[in-house]
């Protein structure tokens, strides 16, 4: 994102923490819902994108189009629409972090919907046909949410089942892994918690997971969740990745690096 659309995205965090308990899961529903309106509907997108709209007149618009919203979520709509974006994309970017955001908010205390999420990602991407039938673009997005139901049903949270949901409706060129990554860090991060994913050649036994995740929470400082990722390409060692940060010790990469070295 650009300065302009952090700052924006900023702003509409300040608002939903403003509200506190009064953003349910309603509201967060309602907030992913006007994200998908907009992100089908090129006229919206092009009038609430438009930096000369100014936000009375696009609030205007946000209570004739969600007015059957509640007012904890056409507030949020507004914090998103009615603050400048750097491109289109950035806000329905950033008006899906919010609804997500919102949906995390309603955890109860010792839930972990971002566990649920990469455990669904685990399972998408070990089965090749259902990874085309949650993310080919050629199925109706409604057909693909009830998949979701039906998948997840009685086994996930309620919470989980909406942040699905909402993805395999509005992809937006994304790949579902990426989509349920992107939305277990923002999931952590309103818990406080970072993200780190971790790729190694084999799984992980629970104490050397328990250790690691100890270490990189003491290295960077905040409660932090491993997401494991098996790739028997990287014949051994660990790949972690925190955020933008990297910290690459497989054994493929250091015989890469030796290549090259003997190349040069």
């Amino acid at each position: 994102m650009g300065s302009m659309s952090r700052e924006a995205l900023g702003s509409a965090r300040s608002t939903l923490a403003d509200l506190g308990g009064a953003a349910d899961l309603t509201t967060g529903e309602q907030v992913l819902d006007a994200g998908r309106v907009i992100g089908g509907n090129v006229q919206l997108q092009a009038y609430f994108a438009d930096p000369a709209v100014d936000a009375a007149t696009k609030k205007q618009l946000v209570d004739r189009v969600f007015g059957a919203f509640t007012e904890p979520a056409r507030a949020l709509v507004l914090s998103v629409v009615g603050r400048r974006w750097s491109s289109k994309r950035d806000l329905l970017a950033g008006m899906e972090e919010i609804g997500i955001r919102v949906v995390a908010s309603t955890i109860p205390d010792g839930s972990t919907i971002a566990n649920e999420l990469f455990a669904f990602d685990a399972a998408v991407r070990s089965d090749s046909s259902l990874e085309l039938a949650i993310g080919t673009k050629l199925s109706d997005p409604e057909a693909k949410a009830g998949l979701v139901q039906r998948l997840l049903g009685g086994r996930a949270s309620e919470q989980t089942i909406t942040i699905v949901g909402h993805l395999v409706r509005q992809p937006r060129g994304r790949r579902i892994g990426e989509l349920l990554r992107t939305a277990a860090e923002i999931v952590s991060d309103q818990s406080d918690q970072l993200v780190a994913t971790v790729t190694t050649a084999r799984v992980l036994d629970d104490a050397h997971a328990a250790r690691l995740e100890q270490g990189l929470s003491r290295q960077f400082g905040r409660s932090l969740r491993i997401n494991q990722v098996v790739d028997p390409a990287v014949i051994g060692g660990l790949r972690v990745q925190v955020g933008d940060e990297v910290i690459d010790g497989t054994v493929a990469t250091k015989l890469s690096a030796l290549r090259l070295q003997l190349a040069g």
